[in-house]
């Protein structure tokens, strides 16, 4: 579990921007508007984050759902952790829990471009904060 304090900074990529659009599977139909904050591998596995598989598809504060505010307090969002890493219980990304746009609209709003940063910080073991930097 992250403690309050704890952090880590990914490099904004066009799949993180264009989720919905910008696949490469053929599971659905493209969805405009759709973001996601990456988790990569190592804070996953450090930070304890799951996905459903993890935590027996329970919905569990700390572990897969996150309260979550942007460093300028003009969003705010429940996040969830969701997808697979090469060990299928941990997380490899951040959305919005129930709105897969959630994280483009903050994207959007923050005029985020590919190559900017992401930073996601813990105020707490269930609290979040994002900042692009």
């Amino acid at each position: 579990m992250a403690n309050t304090g704890d952090s880590y900074i990914v490099t904004i990529k066009r799949p993180h921007l264009e989720w919905g659009e910008y696949r490469h599977t053929d599971s659905r139909g493209i969805v405009y508007g759709e973001g996601y904050i990456q988790i990569p591998a190592s804070e996953a596995y450090r930070f304890n984050l799951l996905n459903p598989h993890g935590t027996n598809h329970q919905d569990i504060w700390g572990k897969n759902l996150f309260n979550c505010v942007s460093a300028d307090g003009s969003f705010r969002c429940i996040l969830r952790a969701q997808g697979n890493q090469a060990d299928w219980r941990f997380a490899k990304q951040f959305a919005g829990d129930n709105n897969l746009k959630a994280i483009g609209d903050w994207y959007y709003n923050t005029g985020a471009k590919e190559g900017d940063k992401v930073k996601v910080t813990w105020t707490s073991p269930t609290d979040i904060v994002i900042e692009l930097i």
